[in-house]
């Protein structure tokens, strides 16, 4: 597991030993019965997109599982992992994730270091003034708080306490920067650079609660051996994305791979070996719009 040195001191050494398997940046396993994607590729789709080094190479920021995280031989899996991996068989592309920071995705994205980015984004108004976002799912922000903890945690009453949340993402953003100004200050935030910091920070009693995804929380939960659960109701539902350059020649090509995921039933297989069974598109959509209209 990453450790930051603003959760784990040297009091804290043996808790997190024992943490370790509940939440963590290298999982053990991948899901029972996971098979990697296998794909042919589609000629007429990939001919949409001409690139010249024939790799697809993705950002991303592990841990956030199960979107991304690392397995115990460090390599990075997960839900959108599988997603991309498909949709670059779809293009007749070798697949090619590449670790980075979580701000630093977009902005990579947009200077062409890579070609998009996959980190569990949320499509907002905002970042589609500059990215399209090839739509994966509808999800939602939910909190998650120790099962037996000291403070009754209410996400719509949330002042006087303190919130632990992955730096730079929607939850921070969205969810906990108007609460913290709407309770005058008295809401404390603990950005971390991952989320599973972040849930780490809940297990250890530094942080009331877990602000993020709702799929982000529900996978710590699942994980924290029952020391955790989801407090109050999904809420701010928005769709998640593959963020690639505006107006770029990869947006339509991407939207019609996963077109021809959805039409197979790839697109619904990979997310049911994830446990994600809630929230599915219907139809390829670019910032929300169906790529047919």
């Amino acid at each position: 597991m990453k450790k930051s040195t603003a959760i784990v001191g040297a009091a804290g050494l043996a808790l997190t030993a024992t943490l370790t398997a509940c939440v963590t940046n290298e999982e053990p396993a991948l899901p029972e019965g996971w098979s990697a994607p296998d794909v042919d590729a589609v000629p007429e789709i990939a001919a949409m997109y001409d690139d010249v080094d024939g790799v697809l190479t993705v950002g991303t920021n592990p841990p956030f599982a199960p979107f991304e995280f690392k397995d115990s031989d460090g390599s990075i899996i997960g839900v959108e992992m599988d997603l991309a991996h498909a949709v670059a068989q779809v293009l007749g592309l070798e697949f090619r994730p590449v670790e980075q920071d979580f701000s630093m995705i977009l902005p990579a994205v947009q200077a062409g270091q890579i070609d998009l980015g996959a980190s569990g984004f949320t499509d907002t108004e905002e970042r589609r003034e500059n990215f399209d976002f090839i739509n994966t799912l509808y999800a939602g922000i939910q909190w998650a708080a120790l099962a037996k903890g000291p403070h009754d945690v209410d996400p719509s009453n949330p002042c006087g306490l303190t919130i632990a949340v992955q730096r730079t993402t929607v939850s921070e953003t969205d969810d906990l920067r108007p609460k913290q100004e709407a309770c005058d200050g008295n809401l404390t935030i603990l950005p971390y650079d991952t989320s599973d910091n972040a849930a780490l920070a809940v297990l250890m009693g530094r942080a009331d609660a877990l602000s993020a995804d709702s799929p982000v929380s529900a996978w710590s939960v699942n994980r924290s051996d029952g020391r955790m659960e989801m407090v109050g109701e999904m809420f701010d539902a928005a769709p998640y994305g593959f963020a690639v350059p505006k107006d770029s020649d990869l947006g339509p090509a991407i939207a019609a791979a996963f077109q021809h995921l959805i039409d197979t039933g790839v697109y619904a297989e990979i997310l049911a070996q994830w446990g994600v069974d809630e929230g599915l598109v219907d139809h390829a959509m670019i910032n929300e719009r169906p790529i047919n209209d």
